[in-house]
């Protein structure tokens, strides 16, 4: 198989861009936090790639006045396989630096915009199913609203931040790595 082959240092740059995404798995990759008067320290629910923490059954209880549905781990089924999906995305990711090929970068760097694309729809649509699908019998009655992905939101007395975790900044990172050899080995 003839193509252009990427320099040494572009291969140990994808290297550490596998070695990130893989210690993506234990941060952290996107975090709510929940602020209110009656709870000025924060409520959290943290999302790594395959379970949720935090106060989450403080406010799914806070939640269940306004009729949302409770947040768990059932209800997010890319849980319980997405971890394997990131080991996978690692292990292509180290396949292409030791085989050093450019075609193969692009193909990598590809899979990279389309999982990136797609969890970052997925986490949309969650939270539109969260903040639309309000029980109408529920003891109080709000409008229907989207919380952000980044950003904050207030809704009745709650301000919510939603903010990245380490783990999504390693995948960022992991990303850019990848992005130099194409810039770095251009003209060889």
């Amino acid at each position: 198989m003839k193509g252009k082959k990427l320099s040494l240092v572009s291969s140990l740059l994808i290297t550490l861009a596998a070695v990130l995404v893989v210690l993506s798995l234990f941060f952290p990759w996107w975090q709510m936090v929940f602020f209110a008067p009656q709870y000025p320290e924060g409520l959290n629910i943290i999302v790594y790639p395959n379970k949720l923490e935090g106060e989450i059954d403080i406010v799914n209880g806070l939640n269940h006045y306004i009729g949302m549905e409770n947040f768990s781990e059932e209800n997010f089924p890319e849980l319980a396989y997405l971890s394997y999906l990131v080991i996978g995305l690692a292990a292509i990711t180290l396949v292409t630096a030791i085989l050093r090929r450019m075609a193969l970068l692009y193909g990598l760097i590809g899979l990279f915009v389309i999982g990136g694309t797609l969890g970052v729809l997925d986490l949309m649509a969650a939270l539109k199913k969260f903040g639309t699908n309000l029980s109408p019998t529920a003891p109080i009655t709000i409008d229907p609203f989207v919380p952000p992905i980044l950003g904050h939101n207030t809704v009745a007395n709650f301000v919510t931040e939603s903010i990245l975790g380490y783990g999504s900044y390693f995948l960022i990172a992991a990303f850019i790595l990848l992005l130099i050899p194409l810039w770095k080995d251009r003209k060889r």
